[in-house]
């Protein structure tokens, strides 16, 4: 299929209306992007490895039932809601109100709120454990938002961040060169791409202690879990004119046509690391 096919992803529910059009034009486009993202979400988060991935986080918490948890970048509430079946009291936390609203309707039982990792809307010395999985990558600075974790984590409570280093995508292809100016062209795109690699020094130098640091590796067989996710590279480096359009379309073919003969292969690694506030 043609990238103009799987970039149209966008969804049929309205957005909220805006008093300009402009204005308006842009909460749709967040609001396209928001809900292809949460298609990638949805697959990704079934998958054994995804899985496995969130039970690891919830034990390097490593806390009580009816601790306080902040889930932040909780996207649609998959994991505020496995804390709460854990028995602790989770909040959920996003920029998006998008995502929240799903997460709203997906997760009547929860607690979700609106705000920024780097502006937690939360008081100091108020929770027992920070959880933040696919978030830092995305933020202009990832120091600030330790610090505020730092802030409203009581002493000894513990933070986990997850994530996987956007630079050590791996994916077998017959044309390894395309394939490395697609992913290096999206790697690009992300405000940090390489800060999972730098997740225990970011707590080390917070003065969190008793740090840990662990990978782990998602790897996908099928195309269906991983197509989206190679759809939103080829647009991405499309759109930053590091790849042409017809360039993009043959790499997508030919994942399609590995995919439909059971040949398909994508490896992300996901470094997870956790520390104790003094």
């Amino acid at each position: 299929r043609e990238l103009a096919e799987k970039r149209s992803t966008a969804s049929t529910n309205p957005c909220p209306v805006s008093s300009t059009p402009r204005a308006a034009s842009e909460d749709l486009r967040a609001a396209e992007r928001a809900r292809a993202l949460v298609q990638v979400l949805d697959r990704a988060e079934v998958l054994p490895a995804s899985i496995a991935l969130r039970e690891r986080s919830y034990e390097l918490l490593r806390l009580p039932a009816a601790a306080r948890v902040l889930d932040v970048g909780c996207g649609t509430g998959r994991a505020v809601e496995e804390l709460r079946q854990r028995g602790m009291t989770a909040e959920g936390l996003d920029l998006s109100e998008v995502m929240l609203q799903m997460a709203r309707q997906r997760y009547a039982e929860c607690s979700f709120v609106q705000g920024s990792a780097e502006a937690l809307p939360v008081e100091d010395a108020s929770v027992e454990g920070y959880r933040a999985d696919r978030v830092y990558h995305d933020l202009a600075d990832p120091k600030r938002a330790v610090t505020e974790a730092k802030r409203v984590l009581v002493r000894g409570g513990r933070i986990v961040l997850v994530g996987h280093d956007w630079s050590f995508c791996a994916l077998d292809s017959n044309d390894d060169g395309l394939t490395q100016r697609i992913l290096d062209g999206r790697a690009r795109t992300i405000p940090k791409p390489r800060i999972a690699r730098g997740y225990r020094n970011l707590l080390l130098d917070a003065g969190f202690v008793d740090v840990v640091a662990e990978v782990q590796t998602v790897v996908i067989v099928e195309s269906a879990q991983g197509m989206l996710f190679l759809a939103s590279a080829a647009t991405a480096t499309v759109t930053s004119g590091a790849v042409s359009d017809a360039e993009a379309n043959a790499w997508m073919e030919e994942q399609g046509q590995r995919g439909a003969s059971n040949r398909f292969l994508l490896a992300l690694p996901v470094f997870l690391a956790a520390g104790t506030r003094e």
